[in-house]
């Protein structure tokens, strides 16, 4: 088995890689569990804390963000004979880290679990083990040796990236 070929620097420059902003945004150890715990369910803040084992600071200023962010929503809650209290559903954009969570669910499973999960996802139609894949627009499952990156930068990019692979200084 060979390596990949070196590559010196990564195709896409970090400010203009979605990627880097998404880790950016929710990369740090606390706003990933804490999403982790949202998509489970999760939406009290007691639950949260109580769960995590999270400082209530900390907890208080990641859900804040998390707002901010548009990821999770502030809603109003009040049960029977207590006052109004406030707990942190996830949105639709917050929902759709699903999938990237899943993944790595998956690839956490096979690294660290060696092939052990407390968790499987099922198909409620044919009871198959469900895993997280490639599909073209077509719908059809690509094969890991059929896929390619292709960048696209924006053109003043595409010249510093060109200059820099050449050895040419580039202005600013």
């Amino acid at each position: 088995m060979t390596d990949a070929p070196l590559v010196r620097r990564s195709p896409v420059p970090p400010d203009q890689c979605n990627l880097w902003k998404a880790f950016g945004l929710i990369g740090d150890r606390w706003t990933l569990v804490i999403l982790r715990s949202a998509l489970y369910g999760v939406r009290r803040f007691d639950d949260f804390q109580i769960e995590l084992e999270i400082p209530r600071s900390v907890l208080s200023n990641r859900l804040a963000s998390l707002v901010e962010l548009g990821i999770m929503k502030r809603r109003e809650y009040r049960e029977d004979g207590q006052r109004a209290r406030i707990e942190y559903p996830l949105t639709e954009m917050g929902r759709a880290l699903g999938l990237p969570f899943m993944a790595m669910t998956e690839w956490s499973d096979h690294w660290i679990g060696k092939g052990t999960s407390p968790l499987t996802l099922r198909s409620k139609t044919s009871g198959q083990r469900l895993r997280v894949a490639l599909i073209d627009e077509a719908g059809k499952p690509a094969r890991r040796d059929d896929v390619e990156q292709v960048i696209t930068l924006a053109p003043r990019q595409q010249a510093k990236t060109a200059n820099r692979k050449n050895g040419r200084a580039t202005d600013t």
